[in-house]
This record gives structure tokens, sequence and C-alpha cells, in this order.
């Protein structure tokens, strides 16, 4: 289904996620996952989502043919990527050529060569014969009623290399009737300047309409890109999260951004940039990648403050250390505290997490200086906010959080002559009164540990059944004794509808992931809304 753009046609952003995107190494993308994240960017609304080569292998080929029926497309146009027709052939009786139509994308995207020498030594052909099969197949498209961009592959270099030859292939396209020219930086070498200067000449002896596509293998790919459109590029070609082959290619989101917010462009349906964050994280997530925490505009990172200078100056006016409102992407603002934290940061922090210190200047003195305190034995507050909270809201009551209160525990690993092993927790505690004795097993000494204090405290909080521990870190801190050295253990845990982590630290391994597991149930049931013991 062909979709209806809301935005007129001077200006592409064209989303090359499906195909080059899912040339990085690690991603292996199914058809379930392509259809998948094609509605995620017909949701974000960019207006051309390349599929892949139909064509070329069979999962591309039912992608084209299960996308065209499955996906409703609102805002976005599918197409279809390949090549010229082959040397010495024609383009109307190329098996290649015919896929693309058969594909039944009303845009094709064709990739040619604007390097002489890869024209000579890759495609084996002369100089000619390539403008021929450049002008023949465009032509030939044209002609059935599609829509036709043209990728001229490595042409920064080819421009460099043979200036007037690149600048051929540029015209023999555009006077075939190709809708936009696309000056591909296929190796990533080049700078923002040199991008601006070539794109710049291009334009003016050449009259085509201009794109880009940028590789990142200078860290350039977003700045060259911008460039582009700073010499009159008006198609901008990206994929999300900067995913792509080697180092990945320009980054969808924050390109999307800047144009909006910063060159007034509006790229993008109203209201679609602030599902940004949102989109970013979802396409993470199918390609099983974990999303960059320091991501510009849509990392977990991107708009949170540390220092006590910034939390103070913040206080005043959030504009004075944020270039952007976070929401208009669809993100939000963090207050992280640490052993740099002053008391703006407590304040904002209590206020982001729903507590009002009420202006209790000698309260937030208690909670700086216990940040300080702990941090400078091994916690960190800034990757553990459930601890944090607990922490904070233990100073404002004048006493701990008490769900429970442990008389001991203990974990013991045995190592069988098999070669198995076997892990044994044992937990005494009371709870509304109520002396515990739970025994369970697990895999590993802190799992036997989470299932036993699960074991222990269900049937009095039935809340905890629907807690479930995602991730587990352990970090040994610096210290000069070895094995002994102090340990960190951060834990996060889900209850369904939300995450959070919690920190403990201790001269072992057991014991601080005895007290992160701790922390965790404890804010599991302030979350719950159960009332503490006392």
């Amino acid at each position: 289904m062909t979709a209806t753009s809301e935005l007129d046609d001077s200006f592409h952003v064209f989303d090359t996620t499906l195909r080059d995107g899912a040339q990085r190494e690690g991603i292996n993308l199914t058809v379930a996952d392509k259809l998948a994240i094609a509605r995620h960017l017909d949701d974000f609304g960019v207006g051309y989502i390349e599929g892949g080569w139909p064509g070329a292998n069979p999962r591309d080929t039912e992608f084209f043919a299960r996308a065209q029926k499955e996906i409703g497309f609102r805002h976005a146009q599918l197409v279809a990527f390949g090549s010229t027709r082959r040397a010495g052939a024609t383009a109307a009786e190329d098996p290649q050529v015919r896929a693309l139509l058969d594909a039944g994308a009303q845009v094709i995207t064709l990739v040619a060569k604007s390097h002489d020498r890869h024209v000579e030594l890759a495609l084996r052909t002369t100089l000619d014969e390539n403008l021929a099969m450049i002008g023949d197949t465009v032509s030939y498209l044209k002609e059935q009623g599609r829509r036709v961009f043209i990728d001229c592959e490595h042409f920064f270099d080819g421009y460099r290399a043979n200036p007037e030859y690149a600048k051929s292939v540029v015209r023999t396209a555009s006077e075939a009737g190709a809708d936009v020219v696309v000056l591909c930086d296929t190796n990533g070498g080049m700078l923002p300047a040199q991008v601006q200067a070539v794109v710049a000449t291009v334009l003016a002896d050449t009259g085509a309409r201009l794109g880009i596509h940028a590789q990142d293998d200078t860290g350039c790919a977003v700045a060259n890109t911008l460039a582009a459109v700073d010499a009159g590029a008006t198609h901008v070609q990206c994929t999300a999260n900067g995913y792509g082959e080697r180092v990945g290619n320009a980054n969808l989101f924050p390109v999307v951004a800047a144009l909006e917010l910063k060159y007034g462009k509006m790229v993008l349906p109203e209201g679609r940039l602030r599902e940004m964050t949102r989109i970013s994280h979802a396409i993470a997530e199918v390609v099983n990648l974990t999303p960059s925490t320091h991501q510009p505009y849509v990392g977990v990172s991107a708009f949170a403050h540390k220092a006590g200078l910034h939390a103070s100056a913040i206080k005043v006016d959030p504009d004075l250390y944020q270039h952007i409102d976070p929401e208009q992407v669809g993100n939000t603002m963090r207050m992280l505290v640490s052993d740099m934290a002053g008391r703006a940061s407590i304040e904002l922090k209590g206020k982001e997490l729903g507590i009002d210190l009420g202006g209790d200047r000698e309260l937030v003195g208690r909670v700086v200086e216990r940040v300080k305190e702990r941090e400078l034995k091994g916690y960190t507050y800034e990757a553990a906010d459930a601890s944090f909270e607990l922490l904070l809201r233990a100073e404002a009551e004048g006493k701990p959080l008490t769900y429970f209160e442990v008389e001991s525990w203990r974990a013991i690993t045995e190592d069988r002559p098999d070669g198995s092993h076997a892990n044994e927790a044992t937990v005494k505690l009371w709870a509304k009164g109520e002396r515990i004795v739970a025994t369970a097993e697990g895999n590993g000494p802190v799992n036997a540990l989470d299932r036993t204090l699960r074991v222990a405290l269900e049937k009095i909080y039935p809340q905890l059944a629907k807690l479930d521990l995602v991730d587990y870190k352990v970090r040994i801190l610096e210290g000069k004794h070895g094995t002994q050295s102090t340990t960190r253990v951060l834990i996060s845990t889900t209850d369904g509808t939300g995450e959070w982590s919690t920190v403990g630290v201790a001269d072992n391994v057991i014991a601080a992931s005895w007290q992160a597991l701790e922390d965790a149930y404890a804010y599991g049931l302030l979350r719950a809304g159960v009332q503490p013991a006392r």
C-alpha cells in the first residue's frame, strides 16, 4: 500500500536501515524483523524506506511481497534497491531490472559507478558504456512509471580523481529522468568542508537535484550530511541509530532533529519528532543491540546532569545547560546523584522522584554528606536510582523503610566429585511479626539467595511474585588486596511495568549481591504501594 505523504516533495528523508544498516556486523534481520522496523520507521514519518534488493536474495523478495500486503503505510513510500543494467545488454531485457519492477515498489534506487577506476576495474567496461548503462536503465524505469533515485557510488573519491567524469555521471542520470542524484561517500573518508565544496560545485555545474549518503568512517557522517544540505542537497539518506557497514552510516535521528530544530525544516509530519526516542529504542530492540546511552538526542544520558554546578544552574533555568527541551524528542532530563552532587542536585532529584524536601537545608545537607560518604566506600547512585530513593526517603523520614528484618543468611556452593555444583541458600528473617526460615537452591549462589528471599516473603507480600531480576553486573573496585578487594554489584529488577536498579558494596561478591537484592525487593514493595512494617 502506497502512502500519501503529508509533506511536500521539496525535501526527502530517506531511510536505508533495512538495506545498508543491515550490513552492520552483528545484525541479521529476518523478514519479520524487517517488517517490524518498517512499521516503526513509517510511524516516525520518514518519506522513504529502502527495503532491500529484491531478486538478489529470497528474504528481500519476500519482504517486498509481504510489506505491501501487510503494512498500511501512512507516511513512507517503499523503495526497492538494485543496480543499473549489465554492460552490453539493455535495461528491458536485464533480469535484475525486471526483478525491481516485479517487486511492485513505486520508487527504485539504482546504484551506479561514478569513479572511473571502479568502472574499468570492477565493472570491466568503458567509461562511455557505464554512462549508457545509467541512462538506459533510468529512462526505462521512468517509462514504466517508476520514480528513480541514483546512488553515485564512491562519488567523492571519484570526483577527486576525475571530476569531469564524475559530473558526467550526474548529468547523464539527471537528463535521463532521475528524480534525485545521490552523491555517496562510500568509503566514509570525507570531512564537512570538503563535502560542502563538492556538493556546491556539482550543483552549480549540473543543475541536478542532489542528495547525500554519508558513511561514518571519520566520525563525520552526520556533519557531512548537514554540510551537504548547507550546499543545496535536498535528499538525505540515513539509517536508524547509525547502523551500517564498518562503523556505520549517518544517524537518522540526529540528522532529523537538526533539520527540524536547528534548520527549521519540517521534514516529518506534525508531532512525530516527539516519538524519536521511543522509535530509536524500539528499533534497537528489534535488531537486538543495546541502545547507546550516549547517543545524541535519544540516549538516556543525552540530558543527564551530574555536576553540582550544572544542577545549580538548571534549578534556575534548564536551558542554561541543555541545547533543547528534551521533550521535543521524547526524552527526559535526568539528575544523577554522585559524590559530585551539591544541594541543587539533591533537590532536583527529589523533585524528579516526587519527594518534596520542602527547602529543608539541613535535610538536604545530610543527604549530600551521606551520598559522598557512601560513594567513597564504592557505592554509585547515578546508576542505582532505586537505592538512592530508599536512602533519600530514610533520611527524610528519619528511619529506613523496613519491610522485613534479616536475622541471618548464608549461601553454600558444593563442588561434587562428578564435576557438578550445587548452590543452596538459607535466610532467617522477620516480617510482620513472623519469624521465617527459608531454604532454596539456585543456579549459582546469588540466584539461590534471590529464590530464597522470594520463598520467604511471597506469602506475606504476594506483590513480589511479579518481580524479575533482569540484569546483574559485578565490578571489582580499585584496591591493593587482590581477591580481597571491594566488590560492587548492580542489579536491575522489573515488575513488568517498570525497571529499577540497586547497588550493594562489600568485601565479597555474595555480600554485595545480598545488599542489592534487599534494596531491589524493598523498592519493589514501595512501587507496589505497600506500607513499610514500621
